[in-house]
């Protein structure tokens, strides 16, 4: 049985309409700073006038190339893990809210001196590193699940049956909360206001009975605020009226929604086939570089696609047999040597990045559509291969 396809939220092509695809190296990811920074801007006004404050999930965007520009607008940053942690705490700076599924005994000491938060998955790791977090002076959070489902697609939903996020919010009782700063979900993928609304409305009634001694609630990612049909006005009213009714801070940590229509992954045709219609190989890999595509899965935006024309099934050149990114329209058949680009990939692509069957790694990219400064920030080469190996 065929998996439901993910929809394509975005895929406004914005500057990189007008971008030289010839002036990368292929395959490379290229990033507008311009676009980032309008982005953050959004995000920091419903900051403002609502009162929470907003974090950047590094899990879905962690270009620390750009971590000025970032933290004009944004108030730190939230970690999956210790890497991150660090990461976030030496290249990016202001909070650093951690969470992970499980932690390592070996771990969290440093986890805890690096974060200004640790959230917990479980009431056992809680009860297990408590001692150590306090010592490193964070304060603590348990992500809960709210036992509300809006995700689309059940490998994305954390409120799923069966889920291993969160303790199940119906579960917790106000003993369980001593010690405890915080509540954490996240349960939203790229998705708009009437979600988070519903999510909260059905939640809402069983944080009220834990929060006497609670000083913040998180409300997660998911949220593509940055985009242009998204009901920020609403948003502003909900986080609002949540600061006020509970009397606690109110966090987001937005990550596809710092980077979206941000970025690009630019590629090469290496060649065209022939096998139930014209089938282009290219340098650029679902599996390698854009594993959502095969995960979701879904069909990403192609740069200049147009209405009609030919249609043509595009792959990468890895063995795996179903490295293949989805059909697309060409006004001309491609041929070896045409640059092409996919829209909307600075989030959830180069965080994901692998080097199976050593396919080469897509160069790292800052453009400013703005001022049209471009800089290559990276390319990768055997050294990186092999030092991933042993």
């Amino acid at each position: 049985m065929d998996q439901p396809m993910m929809a394509t939220r975005a895929g406004d092509p914005g500057a990189f309409g007008s971008f030289d695809l010839s002036n990368v190296p292929s395959p490379a990811f290229v990033v507008d700073e311009a676009r980032i920074e309008a982005n953050c801007a959004v995000l920091s006004d419903i900051g403002a006038r609502s009162g929470a404050t907003v974090l950047l999930a590094l899990k879905a965007f962690s270009m620390w190339a750009l971590a000025p520009t970032i933290m004009r607008h944004l108030a730190g940053t939230c970690a999956s893990g210790l890497w991150e942690a660090r990461l976030g705490r030496n290249r990016f700076g202001g909070i650093v809210e951690t969470f992970a599924a499980g932690y390592k005994a070996s771990e969290i000491d440093e986890i805890a001196g690096l974060s200004d938060t640790v959230v917990f998955n479980s009431l056992a790791q809680r009860d297990r590193f408590a001692p150590a977090a306090r010592a490193g002076g964070a304060d603590l959070g348990i992500r809960i699940n709210p036992e509300h489902s809006e995700g689309e697609i059940p490998r994305y939903d954390p409120a799923a049956p069966g889920s291993r996020l969160g303790v199940p919010v119906s579960r917790l009782t106000p003993a369980d909360m001593a010690g405890i700063a915080g509540l954490h979900m996240h349960t939203l993928c790229e998705q708009g206001f009437e979600p988070l609304a519903r999510t909260w409305e059905a939640v809402a009634p069983r944080i009220d009975a834990l929060r006497s001694g609670l000083d913040w609630v998180n409300l997660g990612g998911g949220h593509h605020v940055t985009r242009a049909d998204y009901d920020r006005d609403a948003l502003v009213g909900l986080l609002s009226g949540i600061r006020e009714r509970t009397g606690l801070r109110v966090f987001l940590e937005p990550g596809e929604a710092v980077a979206l229509d941000a970025g690009i992954l630019v590629g090469e045709v290496l060649d065209v086939i022939e096998n139930d219609g014209p089938v282009a190989i290219l340098d650029v890999s679902a599996t390698c570089h854009m594993p959502d595509v095969i995960e979701a899965p879904y069909r990403p935006a192609l740069l200049g696609e147009p209405e009609e024309g030919i249609a043509v099934r595009l792959g990468g050149p890895s063995c795996l047999a179903g490295d293949m990114i989805g059909t697309y329209r060409f006004a001309r058949m491609p041929e070896p040597g045409d640059r092409l680009a996919f829209l909307d990939q600075a989030h959830y692509s180069m965080v994901k990045t692998t080097t199976f069957n050593g396919v080469q790694l897509p160069a790292l990219c800052l453009w400013n559509s703005g001022e049209d400064t471009l800089r290559v920030l990276r390319t990768f080469g055997q050294a990186d291969f092999e030092g991933r190996l042993s």
